[in-house]
């Protein structure tokens, strides 16, 4: 049964609940077809009145989020998964894993003449086990340009979003605020609502954070920056070297710490700049995992501390929480990378990617900013506000699911789009249909507009 989160505060309550209900449909939490709860079983469980669900349901079903049938309630609008019009998702930033799934049962076979195998099967120490701290280490001096990384200090941890919660939890109390670009990743928004951090948006520029908008915002008592240097998720901008020092001076100059997101810098090419940590070494906690280039499913994810205090810490609070790490997943991500078969996957993602961007190129064409990496798998379709999540709202009804246009924004006064997520359709034919009906609704944007799927 649906349970929704509610965010936001200055909005209605029936306006959070509809906003809600477009959050859980294009992130996948609740299926094409899912029944929802009638308007009184919504309205005790969540202590409102009946009213209040009714026009939030009402307004869904102008949004055409939702149909209701008569005499059996109300539905998520779109086709039932696996019919021939089923939902393209466009809104899960997820690598194509055909170049995993091609690898993943013959390494399997191999891992049984590994030496280690069975070391797996105990608990592994609060950092990982020391050969999966050193492969992470080599990956990281590989794929993402980063030369001075001591396996020492590095933890492995289950994927990128857990690294995230440590660092802000090593660095953070409930009520601290934490500075984000505008528009950030919608993980980190969920962490900081379930934390209780407080986060406030710093102005962006083509390259990214803006160094005068850092320091002012730091100037209201912030210590804690959270910042994706790289391909930054929604926009796909990458800092330059000369704006990375600049950020790295005003974090001294203002005595901020650092959380670098570094997740799709593998894709980032041989002439980006090092990570934003190579110019902040010392108050930086960077992560990254191996979701965007490797698989999602292997939960392997990396943390850096700047310094063996911090480290110690970090340690302790794995202790605490999970006791371990998980090792299976990180296994099979050291046997990768040992064998170069997690090189070959990058890269074969990353051409998928570049591919499927060269059609969204071709397909919206000068709606979509300059493309700075075709390897990034998010574009960005800069518009307004309403017309964000009026476009999210027509594509589901057109078939074709989009990041909710509110996910991402910290900032709505600096900052509006819609990210499409080029990576997660099953094949490029996917995407070319989903990227036809988007172009169908960018052409005719008169809401009442009926259109036919393709």
């Amino acid at each position: 049964m649906w349970e929704p989160e509610l965010a936001g505060e200055a909005s209605s309550l029936t306006a959070r609940l509809v906003d809600a209900l477009a959050r859980d449909v294009a992130l996948g939490r609740l299926e094409p077809g899912s029944r929802l709860p009638t308007h009184r079983e919504l309205a005790q469980r969540m202590g409102v009145s009946v009213g209040t669900v009714t026009s939030a349901y009402a307004l869904a079903a102008k949004r055409g989020l939702i149909k209701a049938r008569v005499g059996s309630g109300s539905f998520v609008a779109g086709a039932a998964p696996g019919s021939e019009e089923a939902i393209i998702r466009l809104s899960h930033n997820l690598p194509p894993l055909g170049p995993s799934e091609r690898r993943f049962v013959a390494a399997l076979g191999r891992l049984q003449r590994r030496s280690d195998l069975l070391d797996v099967l105990d608990y592994a120490p609060p950092p990982g086990l020391l050969a999966h701290r050193r492969a992470g280490a080599d990956w990281l001096k590989r794929r993402h340009r980063f030369d001075r990384v001591d396996a020492d200090r590095l933890l492995v941890t289950a994927g990128a979003q857990q690294a995230m919660a440590l660092a802000l939890q090593a660095l953070c109390a409930p009520g601290d605020t934490v500075l984000t670009e505008a528009a950030t990743f919608f993980g980190v928004r969920t962490l900081a609502q379930h934390a209780g951090y407080r986060l406030e948006g710093v102005a962006m520029d083509e390259e990214g954070l803006r160094p005068d908008a850092l320091e002012r915002a730091a100037s209201g008592g912030a210590r804690v920056l959270y910042t994706i240097p790289t391909l930054q998720n929604p926009s796909g901008r990458i800092m330059s070297e000369l704006r990375r020092r600049e950020i790295a001076a005003v974090t001294r100059r203002c005595e901020l710490w650092i959380v670098e997101d570094d997740v799709y810098g593998a894709f980032a090419g041989g002439d980006a700049p090092p990570p934003l940590v190579s110019f902040a070494p010392e108050r930086t906690l960077y992560l990254t995992g191996l979701s965007k280039t490797v698989a999602p499913g292997l939960r392997t994810g990396f943390l850096l501390a700047p310094d063996e205090a911090l480290f110690e810490r970090l340690s302790a609070s794995i202790r605490a929480q999970s006791y371990a790490p998980p090792t299976l997943g990180a296994l099979v991500a050291t046997h990768w990378i040992e064998d170069g078969e997690a090189e070959a996957i990058a890269a074969e993602i990353g051409a998928e990617v570049a591919a499927r961007t060269a059609l969204a190129q071709a397909r919206l064409g000068t709606r979509l900013p300059r493309v700075v990496e075709p390897r990034c798998p998010h574009l960005w379709l800069p518009m307004a506000e309403l017309e964000a999540e009026r476009l999210v709202a027509r594509a589901l009804r057109a078939g074709v699911q989009l990041t909710p246009a509110e996910a991402p924004i910290v900032d709505p006064t600096s900052i509006g789009g819609v990210r499409l997520c080029v990576g997660a359709p099953s094949s490029r034919d996917q995407v070319e249909t989903a990227l036809q009906r988007l172009t169908t609704l960018l052409d005719s944007p008169q809401a009442g507009v009926d259109m036919g799927l393709v």
